[in-house]
């Protein structure tokens, strides 16, 4: 019995045995031949090179700028008599550039040093090839330190069309996590079309794998794939954009010129706009305080994410509201005395004197506020409300910029969600001229404008192609939906006419600017209250009397030609303007295009 248990015993210990090693030769072959793999193959993922931007006519936006970056040899700080050659290295590098941070370049290196990583660990990410070939010949005889070549994105106009194109910043964790080739690049677009179009911009990365030796040095390739980069070109035209930025020079405000056929944008600006340049590398604590602290909000993009009250600019789309009810025609007239009562309080007109019996041409031509008021308390808010939804107040525009806004259009179901509130007739005197809770962007009012005067949906954007291998991709995503109903057609030639008169007959609020241009144009002025006036108050206030930034803003938004109309041209001037008007900018800019041969 006990030689059997023996027996026994050993039969085992050879089964555990051999079954031991069927698994290590013949089973576990496989996952070691992949280790094995692993160390004499390498795969090195390839950072593909941030695609440029350009404007209409092929003149650069943002550019690459070429340069190098500079790594050092791993495991210089695990070993206590390494530390002084690290040390070293740092110190020289700061001597050829004194604008190198010792301390925070040594630290970043202890922080990516590792007996797991094998390669340099870069520790600078750009310097300038001008400045690098001062000292390449002797850093790159250096085997401490490994140079490369780089690039950094560079804006050559500066602040020209900030909020447009927008800028590139140093990818955070989370950039990371989320964004594969920003791991590689270490960049990733911020703001503006850099943001928008990012996963077009930033390209596809590359890869090579390659044999290396014992020493991790590379023995040969075995296979590449190169990455790729995608180029794009915007709507903008760059000498409009700048004649944009000159006009506003020490206003605040914004600007959008517009093509009505495809909703492609020639130039917009938001005003102020900064410098781009200085947020690439990063921007410092004394500017950044300075641009947050201006009273004009500079990084505010105020062409879709500035609230402002429409004002009278909105009196189009009410009066199209009026005649979609049935009860107000083109040729209703309603007594205008200056004013009118309601509820104890008083509704003024912007003419105190009042403007005596008006239709609907002459309301909107003179923008006279008590012709709205008394059509709006005859047709009511709803009506008023769903015109104005349907073509596009309250909702985003989809502009190809990020984050853009959707205003605020009041309506009953409104102001019960928001304020838990009834809804009265004074709120809708206040909404049928734009006052009140009624909140528009700059591109909103310029796409309800392109509407008006197209009579169709219009879809703004910037992109005008993609340019990738040579292979260029036009961009045609505009749309020609219908938002207007057969009658609502019938009816936009009263709206428009009356546009007409407002920048071409006497009388008109936009006369005095427009009638004696070269092409015919149709327009609508518009004044949006910063701060409220008493109501019990029967002369106006003199907005000149009141401190700058208690004035109210100035609109004008218009489109030309009038009987073919082409461009859509909407500027808003905040707090009125410190030496000019919005209605001498919008003659300025017509005039420029007309001497660039937009109207022929």
């Amino acid at each position: 019995m006990r030689m059997r248990l023996v027996v026994g015993f050993i039969l085992l210990f050879f089964i555990f045995l051999l079954s031991r090693i069927y698994y290590l030769s013949i089973k576990s072959n496989v996952y070691y031949e992949e280790l094995a793999k692993q160390n004499a193959i390498k795969t090195q993922l390839l950072a593909p090179k941030r695609g440029e931007i350009f404007d209409r006519n092929g003149t650069l936006l943002a550019v690459n700028d070429l340069g190098y970056s500079i790594s050092l040899k791993p495991y210089l700080s695990l070993k206590k008599n390494k530390i002084s050659i690290l040390e070293k290295e740092l110190n020289k590098l700061q001597g050829f550039f004194p604008d190198l941070n010792v301390t925070k370049l040594l630290q970043f290196y202890k922080k990516n040093d590792s007996y797991y990583n094998q390669d340099y660990i870069q520790i600078v990410d750009f310097i300038p090839a001008q400045e690098m070939m001062k000292h390449y010949s002797v850093l790159n005889l250096d085997e401490n330190i490994k140079i490369e070549s780089a690039v950094q994105r560079k804006y050559p106009y500066g602040k020209l069309a900030s909020h447009i194109i927008g800028y590139v910043g140093k990818a955070n964790l989370q950039d990371i996590k989320e964004n594969e080739i920003s791991k590689l690049t270490n960049f990733i677009g911020k703001s503006g079309i850099e943001r928008y179009y990012n996963d077009i911009l930033q390209g596809v990365k590359g890869e090579k794998v390659y044999k290396v030796n014992a020493l991790n040095q590379e023995v040969a390739q075995i296979s590449y794939t190169p990455p790729l980069s995608n180029d794009i070109h915007l709507t903008i035209d760059i000498e409009l954009q700048n004649f944009l930025t000159n006009l506003f020079e020490n206003n605040a405000g914004a600007a959008i010129i517009m093509d009505i056929s495809d909703g492609s944008i020639l130039a917009a600006g938001s005003f102020p706009e900064y410098d781009l340049n200085p947020f690439v590398t990063g921007i410092s604590f004394k500017d950044w305080d300075e641009l947050s602290n201006n009273l004009d909000h500079p990084f505010t993009n105020k062409l879709i994410n500035g609230y402002y009250p429409p004002g009278s600019v909105v009196k189009m789309g009410v009066a199209l509201a009026f005649l979609n009810s049935g009860n107000i025609t083109p040729s209703t007239q309603f007594f205008c005395g200056g004013s009118i009562e309601l509820g104890g309080r008083l509704f003024r007109c912007w003419n105190r004197s009042g403007h005596g019996n008006v239709d609907l041409k002459h309301a909107i031509k003179s923008s006279c506020d008590v012709y709205f008021y008394d059509g709006g308390l005859q047709v009511g808010i709803n009506q008023i409300s769903q015109t104005l939804s349907r073509i596009g107040f309250g909702a985003k525009t989809g502009v190809d910029l990020p984050n853009e806004f959707v205003g605020i259009l009041p309506s009953r179901e409104w102001k019960m969600q928001r304020y838990g509130q009834n809804w009265f007739q004074g709120d809708t005197l206040n909404t049928a001229i734009g006052q009140g809770n009624f909140l528009a962007t700059p591109m909103q009012i310029a796409r309800y404008t392109a509407q008006i005067a197209k009579g169709k949906q219009v879809l703004p954007h910037f992109l005008q192609s993609i340019e990738n291998n040579n292979t260029k991709i036009q961009n045609k995503t505009h749309f020609n939906q219908e938002i207007f109903t057969l009658f609502e057609k019938s009816q936009l030639p009263y709206i428009r006419d009356a546009m007409y008169a407002v920048a071409n007959e006497q009388g008109g609020t936009a006369y005095r600017y427009l009638h004696d241009l070269k092409v015919k144009v149709a327009a609508k002025t518009g004044t949006a209250q910063v701060v409220g006036f008493s109501q019990t108050d029967r002369s106006r206030v003199d907005e000149k009397q009141l401190q700058y930034y208690t004035r109210s803003h100035a609109w004008l938004t218009s489109y030309a030609p009038y009987a073919n109309p082409k461009y859509v041209v909407t500027v808003l001037l905040e707090h009125g303007g410190r030496d000019t008007t919005s209605g001498e900018i919008s003659a300025k800019i017509y005039q420029k295009m007309i001497n660039l041969g937009y109207f022929k």
